[in-house]
């Protein structure tokens, strides 16, 4: 009998599911987003400052920058738990990947809220 020892990977359904629930927020807000592109009149920085100017467009936009970042930390954890063995330097590529990604996203709320 094989004994597995699990040391902090998330094994399974959530992760998976996590990663699919993610893309499908990605492309529901990549395909509205195109529509609003296709039909304003103009693309210069008065649309696009109009465009972000809306509540709901800075909550999507947020909710898909969040998205993304999610997704972004499974894939890398996933590949950091696959190829990087040793445990320490292993754990400290995951925290490095973290808190950039949770500075990316600090920076993207400001960023949307600055205007």
């Amino acid at each position: 009998m094989v004994k597995r020892i699990v040391v902090g990977a998330h094994y399974g359904l959530r992760d998976w599911l996590a990663q699919r629930v993610t893309a499908v927020i990605m492309a529901v807000y990549l395909f509205f987003f195109a529509i609003a592109l296709v039909t304003q009149p103009a693309l210069d920085y008065a649309s696009w400052k109009a465009l972000f100017a809306s509540q709901w467009m800075r909550l999507a936009t947020l909710l898909f920058l969040l998205a993304l970042n999610y997704h972004a930390w499974i894939g890398v954890r996933d590949i950091f738990m696959d190829y990087i063995q040793p445990t320490g330097i292993r754990l400290t590529a995951q925290i490095v990947v973290i808190l950039a990604l949770l500075a990316c996203s600090i920076w993207s709320a400001q960023i949307l809220w600055s205007a």
